[in-house]
C-alpha cells in the first residue's frame, strides 16, 4: 500500500517510527509536510500538489497534525478525503478533539466522567466562577494551550482570582477545573487503536510539578488499568470519532475522569514504557480498514 504520513518534521520520534514500521511491513511510505501542500479545490478532480508534483495513488494517510496548524492541516486531510483516500483519523474528528470546550461538551453529553469544569471568556464575576467548580485549589487552562502550556494550578482563592484576571486581560478563553487532589499529580495515558486499548501507562509529574507531561520532567511507568478505565478510554475515543487516540485520564474518588482526547498522541513515551510496537499496530489497523469508500465524511466536515 502507498501510505502518506502528514508530519512537519521527519526527525520526530513518532514520524520516524511510523515510517520504519510501515516499510518493515512492506508498504511504500512517504512523509508529507501538510503546510507545503497546496490544493486544487474543484468538483471533478480535487487534487493536492506537493513540491511541484501532484500527489497520486495514495491508499491511506496518517495525519500527525500539530495543534498550531489544525486549521490548514485538517483542510489538507479533508482534501485527501475528497480524493477518496482513507484517513486513519478523519478531519472532522481531529477538529472536534482539538476544540477543548466542544470535546468536553460532547463527552459530558454522553455521560463520560469529567472534572467539574467552568468555561469563561471575560466574566467579571470571578468569585462565582471559582465557586462553580467547588472552590480552590483549582486548575486554570487556556483553551488554546497544548502540552501543558497555559495550564496553572491555583492553590488559594486570591491566586485563582489573579490568574483568571490575568488571562482575562489577554482576552483568552479559559477553562477552570476542579483539582483532583487524590490523583497526586499522576495521570493515565491509554492508547486506543480501532476501539481497543492497546497500551497504557501512568505518568507522574516531576518534583514540585503537578503537570505530568513527560517532556516536562514527568516519569512514565507501566500500569494495569481497570475495566472501567478501559471502557471509558474506548468510549471517549469513539465519541470523538477517532480511530487512533491518546486518552488522558485521572483516577478520582468517583471513578476515572477524562482530561483530554488527543488525535496525534506521541509514540515515544508509550512504546519505551510498555515495549509494545504501537506504530506497527497502527499499520495493522490500516491494512484491515483502508479501502475506497471507507471514509465516512468524504471531506464533508
Amino acid at each position: 500500500m502507498k501510505i502518506g504520513i502528514l508530519s512537519r518534521k521527519e526527525s520526530l520520534y513518532s514520524t520516524t517510527r511510523l515510517k520504519e514500521a510501515g516499510i518493515k511491513r512492506g508498504h511504500d511510505v512517504r512523509i508529507i509536510n501538510p503546510l507545503r501542500c497546496y490544493m486544487n479545490i474543484t468538483s471533478h478532480h480535487p487534487a493536492i500538489h506537493y513540491k511541484g508534483e501532484e500527489l497520486l495513488g495514495f491508499d491511506a494517510i496518517i495525519p500527525r497534525i500539530g495543534a498550531s496548524i489544525t486549521f490548514y492541516g485538517t483542510a489538507v486531510v479533508r482534501q485527501f478525503e475528497m480524493m477518496d483516500v482513507y484517513s486513519v483519523n478523519e478531519s472532522v474528528a481531529i477538529s472536534r478533539s482539538r476544540d477543548k470546550l466542544r470535546s468536553m461538551q460532547l463527552l459530558a453529553r454522553r455521560g463520560i466522567g469529567l472534572p467539574v469544569t467552568g468555561f469563561a471568556h471575560a466574566t467579571k464575576f470571578t468569585s462565582d466562577l471559582i465557586n462553580l467548580v467547588g472552590g480552590t485549589p483549582l486548575v486554570v487552562k487556556m483553551l488554546e494551550g497544548t502540552q501543558g502550556i497555559g495550564v496553572v494550578l491555583a492553590e488559594t482563592r486570591k491566586a485563582a482570582q489573579s490568574v483568571i484576571e490575568a488571562f482575562r486581560g489577554l482576552k483568552a478563553n479559559i477553562l477552570v477545573q476542579e483539582y483532583i487532589r487524590e490523583a497526586r499529580g499522576s495521570d493515565i495515558r491509554c492508547f486506543v487503536i480501532g476501539g481497543k486499548v492497546v497500551a497504557s501507562m501512568m505518568r507522574t509529574g516531576g518534583e514540585g510539578e503537578f503537570r505530568s507531561n513527560i517532556h516536562r520532567g514527568g516519569k512514565a511507568t507501566m500500569i494495569r488499568i481497570t475495566p472501567e478505565e478501559r471502557s471509558t478510554a474506548v468510549r471517549a475515543a469513539k465519541i470523538m470519532g477517532l480511530n487512533v487516540a491518546g486518552v488522558d485520564m485521572l483516577r478520582s474518588n468517583h471513578g476515572p475522569v477524562v482530561m483530554e482526547v488527543n488525535s496525534s498522541p506521541g509514540l515515544e513515551g508509550i512504546e519505551k514504557t510498555t515495549g509494545k510496537d504501537v506504530a506497527g499496530l497502527i499499520f495493522e489497523f490500516i491494512e484491515k480498514n483502508a479501502k475506497p469508500g471507507k471514509t465516512r465524511t468524504r471531506g464533508k466536515g
